[in-house]
Parts: structure tokens; sequence; C-alpha cells
């Protein structure tokens, strides 16, 4: 089957692609107490994109959250800044809750920012994984599939027709709609959120979309699957699963050793969990990052490039993105990270994953 949506292209004689993306958090570092106010964390969010693009990853990523803890509720406008002072990488939505959103003005915003950067946006739409912003916005939470599928499916739509016929359960018809402005190459590169969860991950594959796949812990046999359930859905839905990309992300953090790592990291993340989502991260999966098996890039530079060659030989995944700014990690250490990243670790890896 001919896939209508525009895909991402990869040059694979380069290898896999890295980048970082953040949740716009806004949280005290549990090390010291200090919390930025939401202006300098904002500027920090530019700042890690702009040094990205500096040491050349090839992808920054921002995602949206309505709640206590996060200064992204407008990740469209710090996208939009983000493209004005950068250069080359690539400029991501990660994700734009497409459930709680008209896709109409989604892709008028996204399309606006791809002009501003000289065609280098892409799209990544998820259903939520806090909440609290359906009753924010006015929706019902118990609406939640309903909502990102229909909303999604006419993002895909609009994405593929510059003039739209639609109706709907959610949102008023558009009848022979003009949607405009149309990006550099006509259409974006659309991504569907997965959490880990294979259902999301076979509606991702029979739509014959590119899937990015959160992986927060545990071992990389769990997200084999539902790898392996993405590929299957898009071959029996008529596509070329292999040429669907796929793009993983997790936790990433690099210090002097794994044991230095651990000690720093951990009160980030378990924090960080507990005012986003209400629980922390339980330190015995945590402590599991320890595991050869585990799917959390947390150590010392070398451990790292070994374990993302060995995810890349499981996964076979065009893009992987870590997340190293969650829970009020200081901008000195996210700016050693992404440096490391960027000059050691991503060449070491691209050079054995080209093809």
């Amino acid at each position: 089957m001919e896939n209508k949506n525009y895909l991402p292209k990869f040059d694979q004689s380069k290898g896999m692609e890295f980048g970082v993306y953040s949740l716009g958090e806004h949280m005290r570092n549990p090390h010291n107490g200090k919390l930025l106010t939401a202006q300098e964390r904002i500027k920090e969010i530019k700042e890690m994109a702009v040094l990205a693009d500096d040491v050349g990853l090839d992808v920054f990523m921002l995602g949206e959250s309505h709640q206590d803890g996060f200064v992204a509720q407008a990740h469209s406008v710090i996208l939009s800044n983000i493209a004005a002072a950068t250069q080359n990488i690539k400029i991501s939505s990660g994700a734009t809750i497409v459930s709680t959103s008209d896709p109409v003005r989604i892709f008028e915003d996204f399309s606006t920012i791809d002009l501003l950067s000289n065609g280098r946006v892409e799209v990544v739409g998820g259903r939520a994984s806090r909440v609290g912003l359906f009753k924010l916005l006015g929706y019902d939470l118990e609406d939640y599939e309903e909502l990102f599928e229909e909303k999604f499916d006419l993002l895909l739509k609009i994405n593929q027709n510059e003039f739209v016929n639609w109706s709907g359960k959610y949102r008023a018809p558009l009848e022979n709609a003009h949607i405009i402005p149309r990006p550099t190459s006509g259409s974006l590169p659309i991504w569907r959120a997965v959490g880990g969860g294979l259902s999301s991950a076979v509606a991702a594959g029979r739509a014959g979309v590119p899937m990015n796949l959160a992986m927060l812990g545990g071992p990389t046999s769990i997200y084999k699957r539902t790898i392996d359930g993405y590929r299957q859905a898009a071959r029996g839905a008529g596509f070329d699963e292999m040429s669907l990309p796929i793009a993983t992300s997790g936790f990433f953090y690099i210090a002097k050793d794994k044991q230095t790592a651990m000690r720093e990291y951990y009160p980030h993340i378990n924090e960080g969990m507990k005012q986003a989502n209400g629980q922390g991260f339980p330190k015995q999966a945590f402590a599991h990052a320890t595991d050869p098996s585990s799917i959390i890039n947390i150590g010392e530079p070398n451990e790292i490039i070994e374990r993302l060659i060995a995810h890349h030989e499981i996964f076979g995944q065009q893009r992987y993105m870590g997340q190293l700014d969650f829970g009020g990690v200081p901008v000195d250490k996210i700016k050693e990270n992404i440096i490391t990243l960027g000059e050691v670790i991503m060449p070491a890896v691209k050079k054995y994953t080209k093809k």
C-alpha cells in the first residue's frame, strides 16, 4: 500500500539519528531545593536546543503539559523561538496533545514554524499521560481514546489534503475547508506517540505512521514486543513495515562512572515522577538500570555507547531521543550531557549503525 503520510527522511548512510527531548518540566532540584523562575526555565530549554544544534545533534523535541511543575503549556510558541535561534537541527513536538487540541490549529501552528525554520519541523501526536488538561480545557476524560483517534485521523487527513471535507463527533464539520499555510514540503512528518502499550503501537502500524516509543524502564524484551507488534500491524495493513521509521526515547544521563550517575540522577527522576504522576520511581526499578538488559541509558560514555548499539541491534530503530533534564537537573549537568552525547557518543554509535 502506498503510504500517503509524509514520512521523515533518514540518511541511513549516516547512521541512527540522535536527539534530546524535554517535557518542559519546572521542578526543584532535589539536591539543593533550588527552583528556577518560569522565565529562567524557558530560557534554559532554549539554551538546550541551541547547544544541541551547535554540537550537531539531529533533533530537539519539546512536549506539551498543562499542570503544575511544567512551563511548556504553549510548546509551539517555545519551538518557534527555538526555530529562530537554530540553523540545522530538526524541531519536533514531543508530544502535542491532539486529544485536547484542534487539529486545524495544530497544523496551522506547526506549518508556520516549518516555514520559519526552512522545513525543519515534525509533529508527534499524543494522548496525554498527565490527564489534568482534560478538565482544564473542557474535555471529558471518559472520551480519552475516542477523542484522540478521531482528532489524530483528522490531523493526518489535513496533512494529506489542502482542501478538506470531514465530519466527526468531537468537532464541527469541515466543508471544502482550505487549510493553510502549507509547510515547505506540502505536508509535515507526523508521528504517533506510544507509551509502551501494544494497542497504541498496533494502531500506529495499521495507519502507516511513524512511531515514537517512550521507554521509561524495564528490560528491552518488553519494548521489542511492542515494536514487533507495530511492524506486524503495518505489514498486515499492506505497508512496507521496514520503511516506517521508529524513534525510541528514554532516560539518559552521563557521569564519570555508573555509580555516580545513579546517585546523581535518581533523586531527579524520583521527585519528578512524584510531582508529574503522583508517585515516585521505585528505587528497585531504577536499580535495574545496572542490568545489561535495561532500557535506561545511564552511566559513563563507553558503557552507554555499547548499550545504544545493543539496543539498535534489537530494535533496528532510526532515531534515539534522550531525556536528560527531568526533575530539576541543573543546567550545567544538562549541557555537559549534551556535549558528551554530541561529541563522543553519537559519532561512535553512528559509525556502527550506518548502512
